[in-house]
C-alpha cells in the first residue's frame, strides 16, 4: 500500500504533469517531449503517447486491486483488525480519488465485479461515471476509514483519522465544484451533473467545511509547524505536520527502492526535484583578479540549496513576482527557492581560498556567487550578450561581488532553484556527498496545513462557518505563521522576526476563489497540487492562459509572454496508450473508452 506511494510522488514525469501549464511552472532548456506536450503552448500536441499522467494510472490500478484483496480477505478471516483493513480502504480511496479528478470516470469492476479482488486476466473493460466513482468508491472508504483508523499512526507516516478526514473533505470540495460546474466543462464518461442522491454542490461544501474543521478541531498528534522554513528545511522532515509521505533512506538501498549513489531517472527513486534544478555548475569564477584561470566555483552537491540539475521545467515570471510579492514579510519565497547560489569549490579539492567574481571582486567559500534578487533594482543591471564572465549569462551592479539576475530577467534556462525539494543527506561527510542519487528524502503528500485551505475554500463557495472558523479566519492561521521566520536560508543567517500581524493585516477582508488560489500557490508552489487547483476550481485558462519567461539562451533576460491553448477537453488528461494496447475490444469500443479528443 504505502510502498506504491513511491511510484507517484517523486516521479518526475507525473510531477510535470501536476505543474507544467500551470501559472507556477513551464518547460525549461533541456526539456523534451514529455514537458513541451504538457505546457500547451504549441510546443507538442498533448496525446496519450505522451501525458505523463499515465503514471499514476500504472501505479493505482494495482494497488486498488491490491487493496480489494485486503480488505475481502480479511473481513472473511475475521481476526484482521478493522484499523489494519481501514488502511487499505484508506488507499483504495485515496487512488480512486486521484484517478477521477485526472481522467474523469474509472472502471469500479476490474474484472471479478465492482470493488472486488481480481485474480483472472481481462482484457475488457467499462468506465463508470465520475458520479459512481465518487458516491461507490471514495466516499464510503474514506467514511469507514475515519471510524476505524486510529487517532495515532501505527507506523511513522501511516494512515490515520486526520489522514482521511482531510481526503474525504477534499473529495467533498471536488465533487461539489464538479456538480456545480461553473464554466460549463465536458465530464467523461457522459453524465447528468447531478448526484445519486438528490444532494446538490451546496450541501457538499458543507461536507467539505464540516468534515475539514472537524480534522483541525481534533488533530491527533499533527500541528502547524512553527515556521514555514521548519516545514521544509530537510533536518525536520516527517514532522508533525505531515499526514502522509513517500518515504525514502539513505541508510538501505534495499529500503529505499532504489541506489543511493545514482539515480536512474525513474521510479521508484525521488527524481522530481532535479526537474527545476538549473545547470547552476556553469557558473564560473577566476583565480586571477584579471579574470584568467576559470573555475567553476558551485560545485554540484548533495545539499539543499543544490542537486542534480536536470532543467527540464522553470518558473514563470508570475510565480517569481506575483505569487511572491511580499518578499519581506512572508517567509515563504525565502522557504521555496534558492535564490543565493555560495561557494562550494573546496569540497571539490580546489584549494584556493579566494576566487574572483563580479566586477573582479573577491569570493570566499561560502559567500555568494550568483544571487537572483528579490525585486528590480533601482540601478540598471549590466547583462552580457551571452554567457559573459559569469558563463552564464549573469549580470552585475556596482560594487557587488556577485552576479546577479533580476526577477524579470529569469529564463528558461537560468532560475531560482527549488529548495524545498532539494536533496538532504547526513552522510557527505567534508565532500559534495552523492548529489547524482535520487533524493533520499520523503515526498511529502499530504500536510495538516490543508485542513485549512480546504475549509476556507468550502466558506467561500457558501458554506456556513462557526465562530472564529471563517474563510479569513482560516487563512490567516496559515499566513500568520508565513510571517514568522526562525532563519534566512538563502542569507544563510539566524533570523528571529514575527511579522505575523502584518501579515494578517494584509489579508483582504473578503477573501475570494482567486486569493484561496494564491494562497495555495504560495504554501504549496511546485509540490504538485496546481494542476489538480486550477481544474477543480475551472480557473486553469483565466490564471495560465499566459506566461512570462525569457528564452534558452545564456544572456536572454528579455521576458516573452507565451499564449497557451486550453482548451475544456483538456481538463482530463487522456487514458494512457498503453491501457489502450491492452485492451481487446473493437475499435468502436475502444475510441468511446478514450476521453474526447484524445482519440
Amino acid at each position: 500500500m504505502y510502498a506504491h506511494l513511491r511510484n507517484i510522488y517523486g516521479n518526475a514525469y507525473y510531477y510535470n504533469a501536476t505543474l507544467t501549464g500551470t501559472d507556477e511552472a513551464t518547460y525549461g532548456r533541456d526539456a523534451d517531449e514529455n514537458f513541451l506536450a504538457m505546457d500547451l503552448s504549441g510546443r507538442a500536441p498533448l496525446s496519450a503517447n505522451n501525458s505523463r499522467a499515465d503514471a499514476l494510472w500504472g501505479a493505482a490500478f494495482p494497488n486498488i486491486n491490491t487493496a480489494s484483496g485486503i480488505i475481502e480477505s480479511a473481513s472473511a478471516v475475521g481476526t484482521v483488525s478493522p484499523a489494519l483493513i481501514a488502511e487499505a480502504r484508506f488507499f483504495r480511496a485515496f487512488d480512486y480519488f486521484m484517478l477521477v479528478q485526472t481522467f474523469g470516470g474509472v472502471p469500479l469492476d476490474l474484472g471479478s465485479g465492482e470493488l472486488k479482488f481480481n485474480i483472472n486476466p481481462i482484457r475488457t473493460s467499462v468506465r463508470n461515471t465520475v458520479p459512481e466513482v465518487y458516491t461507490k468508491a471514495v466516499f464510503p472508504d474514506l467514511l469507514q476509514a475515519i471510524t476505524d483508523l486510529p487517532a495515532n499512526p501505527r507506523v511513522v507516516g501511516g494512515a490515520t483519522k486526520t489522514l482521511a478526514r482531510l481526503y474525504l473533505a477534499k473529495a467533498y470540495l471536488t465533487y461539489a465544484w464538479w456538480l456545480e460546474n461553473p464554466n460549463n466543462i465536458p465530464t467523461y464518461p457522459a453524465a447528468p451533473r447531478t448526484d445519486p442522491a438528490g444532494r446538490d454542490a451546496r450541501y457538499y461544501y458543507q461536507q467539505a467545511y464540516d468534515v475539514a474543521t472537524a480534522g483541525i478541531d481534533n488533530p491527533g498528534p499533527f500541528r502547524l509547524q512553527p515556521t514555514y522554513y521548519d516545514v521544509n528545511v530537510g533536518t525536520n522532515d516527517r514532522n508533525s505536520e505531515m499526514l502522509m509521505f513517500a518515504d525514502h533512506t539513505e541508510s538501505s538501498e534495499l529500503y529505499n527502492g532504489g541506489s543511493i549513489s545514482f539515480g536512474s531517472g525513474g521510479s521508484p527513486d525521488n527524481f522530481a526535484g532535479w526537474m527545476m534544478t538549473w545547470n547552476y555548475t556553469n557558473i564560473r569564477s577566476y583565480t586571477n583578479a584579471n579574470g584568467t584561470g576559470g573555475v567553476n566555483s558551485v560545485q554540484r552537491e548533495a545539499a539543499q540549496a543544490l542537486g542534480r540539475p536536470w532543467n527540464r521545467m522553470a518558473p514563470t515570471i508570475g510565480a517569481v513576482e506575483n505569487t511572491f510579492a511580499d518578499k519581506t514579510n512572508d517567509s515563504r519565497y525565502d522557504g521555496t527557492f534558492t535564490t543565493t547560489y555560495r561557494g562550494n569549490w573546496p569540497k571539490a579539492g580546489v584549494t584556493n581560498a579566494t576566487l574572483y567574481n563580479a566586477n573582479n571582486l573577491p569570493v570566499t567559500p561560502g559567500g555568494a556567487i550568483l544571487t537572483f534578487l528579490d525585486t528590480e533594482p533601482a540601478t540598471a543591471i549590466t547583462y552580457p550578450a551571452g554567457p559573459g564572465a559569469s558563463n552564464v549569462g549573469a549580470g552585475t551592479l556596482p560594487n557587488r561581488a556577485d552576479y546577479v539576475i533580476s526577477p524579470r530577467g529569469i529564463s528558461r534556462i537560468v532560475y531560482p532553484g527549488l529548495w524545498k525539494l532539494g536533496p538532504y543527506r547526513t552522510d557527505n561527510g567534508t565532500g559534495l556527498g552523492q548529489p547524482n542519487a535520487g533524493s533520499t528524502r520523503p515526498f511529502n503528500v499530504a500536510k495538516f496545513s490543508e485542513l485549512y485551505f480546504v475549509a476556507a475554500e468550502a466558506a467561500v463557495k457558501g458554506a456556513t462557518t462557526k465562530s472564529g472558523q471563517s474563510a479569513r479566519e482560516l487563512i490567516n492561521v496559515i499566513r500568520a505563521r508565513a510571517g514568522k521566520w526562525r532563519f534566512d536560508q538563502n542569507g544563510n543567517v539566524a533570523k528571529v522576526q514575527d511579522n505575523s500581524a502584518a501579515m494578517v493585516a494584509a489579508t483582504p477582508t473578503t477573501i475570494d476563489i482567486n486569493y484561496i488560489l494564491a494562497e495555495r500557490s504560495r504554501e504549496y508552489y511546485a509540490e504538485g497540487y496546481r494542476w489538480f487547483d486550477l481544474v477543480r476550481t475551472q480557473k486553469w485558462n483565466e490564471l495560465a492562459g499566459t506566461y512570462r519567461i525569457g528564452g534558452t539562451n545564456y544572456g536572454d533576460h528579455t521576458p516573452q509572454t507565451v499564449t497557451r491553448t486550453i482548451e475544456p477537453y483538456h481538463y482530463l488528461r487522456p487514458i494512457p496508450q498503453f491501457q489502450m494496447e491492452r485492451l481487446d475490444m473493437s475499435a468502436e469500443a475502444k475510441a468511446d473508452y478514450q476521453n474526447p479528443r484524445y482519440q
